[in-house]
C-alpha cells in the first residue's frame, strides 16, 4: 500500500536541497537517506533520498541526481509516496494510519449513526474527519480525544461525543445581552 509521507516545498540554497512538508509521524522511518519514493506526479520520480537534515526546524532533503536549484525547484509541490505493508501498525498507542480510519462508521456514544468517514483532512492545528451522513451531506469532526472517544478497528467504527452544535442544530448561544435584559434594568 502507498502512503503520502511528504510534499516537496521550495528549493533551499543552490546545491539541490528542498524543504519538505512532512506528512508522517515517523519521518526517520519513512524519509531516511537511501529511501526510494514514488511521486505524484509519477513523471517526477521515483526519487532516492541522498541526504537529509534539519535546518531551523525544517526538514531539508536532497535527491540523487538533483544537484542544483533549478532541479530542486522543478520538484516543488511533488508528493512523496512510500510503500508500506498494509498490516503495519504505527508505533504509538492511539495512533492510526489514514487507511485504517477510512470508511469507519461514525456513531454517537449512545449508538446513534452519524455517517461514514470518507476523508481525513490534515490541517496545521488538528486533523479532521470528513464524515458523509446518510442523507449525503457532510460534517467535519475534529480528531481530538475530547470528541473522538473511541476508535474500534475490529468493529470498524469511531465513537464520538460531540459538543452541541457540531453535528446538529442543538447549539446553545449565550449572550451578555441576554443577561442585561433579564436584570430588569429600564432605560
Amino acid at each position: 500500500m502507498q502512503l503520502v509521507v511528504a510534499r516537496v516545498g521550495r528549493a533551499h540554497g543552490i546545491k539541490g536541497e528542498v524543504t519538505v512538508e512532512v506528512r508522517t509521524d515517523e519521518p526517520e522511518l519513512r524519509l531516511p537517506p537511501g529511501a526510494v519514493l514514488a511521486t505524484d506526479p509519477a513523471s517526477a520520480g521515483p526519487l532516492t533520498i541522498e541526504t537529509g537534515r534539519v535546518h531551523s526546524g525544517r526538514l531539508l532533503l536532497r535527491f540523487a541526481g538533483v544537484h542544483d536549484r533549478t532541479g530542486a525547484e522543478a520538484l516543488r509541490n511533488t508528493l512523496l509516496i512510500a510503500d508500506v505493508d498494509p498490516e503495519e501498525m504505527p508505533e504509538g498507542e492511539d495512533e492510526y494510519y489514514d487507511h485504517q480510519l477510512m470508511d469507519l462508521d461514525v456513531v454517537l456514544v449512545d449508538g446513534t449513526e452519524v455517517g461514514r468517514i470518507t476523508e481525513i483532512s490534515h490541517l496545521p492545528s488538528q486533523d479532521l474527519f470528513v464524515v458523509e451522513r446518510p442523507d449525503g451531506s457532510e460534517v467535519y469532526i475534529p480528531f481530538v480525544e475530547e470528541i473522538v472517544v473511541e476508535i474500534d478497528l475490529e468493529e470498524q467504527r469511531a465513537v464520538i461525543d460531540p459538543p452541541p452544535g457540531l453535528i446538529d442544530d442543538r447549539a446553545e448561544i449565550a449572550s451578555a445581552r441576554d443577561d442585561e435584559d433579564s436584570s430588569g434594568a429600564d432605560a
